[in-house]
């Protein structure tokens, strides 16, 4: 009798260790799986989250920007301002690059220094320091050029875009060598550009 009392408090120890054993390990039927409405508020966090932090881009679709962070000034911003402050004056600089778009010229410019020649009729430029800034010209702005950008040593006037091929097909250190006048109009647009004779 004692043996078959062990071995009976025997097997259903076995069989309680193998049920706690499944409970624990998570074998179960098909139905058996998270929670639908669990997963749904999972999911619907994350969305959230992704849409809240990913970036929107910007108007001209080349950099992303979130509405609350601050922008920088852009580089047109910054030609705005330096052609506010030139508004209704002459100008002397170098021109570093020339462009046209929609029809009106550009031009990439710095203040510099000239000087008369020891020797000739002529000017020495003194180059500036410091960045290029755009600025556009208007649409009947003259232009003079003279050696070496012209074809001869007394101005004469040529067409803009005439102008900007001349330029832009000298090497960038021909371009520092050249100094220019310039006279800008109460809005900061260049309205005459002229060459300065440079032997």
């Amino acid at each position: 009798m004692r043996v078959a009392h062990r071995r009976t408090t025997a097997v259903r120890r076995l069989t309680a260790v193998t049920l706690g054993l499944l409970a624990l390990t998570g074998c179960g039927g098909p139905d058996d799986g998270p929670d639908d409405r669990q997963a749904a508020t999972a999911k619907a966090t994350a969305t959230a989250s992704v849409t809240s932090a990913a970036p929107t881009p910007s108007p001209d679709g080349t950099a992303p920007s979130t509405a609350s962070s601050a922008t920088a000034p852009s580089a047109s911003a910054a030609g705005a301002n330096a052609a506010a402050r030139w508004a209704g004056t002459k100008q002397f600089v170098q021109i570093d690059d020339a462009r046209t778009a929609g029809g009106r010229t550009y031009l990439s410019v710095r203040p510099a220094e000239k000087k008369p020649h020891p020797r000739f009729e002529a000017w020495v430029i003194v180059p500036g320091e410091g960045p290029y800034t755009e600025v556009s010209m208007t649409e009947d702005a003259q232009v003079l050029l003279s050696v070496p950008l012209g074809d001869a040593k007394h101005p004469a006037a040529y067409a803009q875009d005439e102008f900007v091929g001349r330029l832009t097909a000298r090497p960038s250190s021909d371009r520092a060598l050249l100094g220019f006048d310039l006279s800008f109009d109460g809005q900061g647009r260049v309205t005459r550009v002229q060459s300065l004779y440079t032997p």
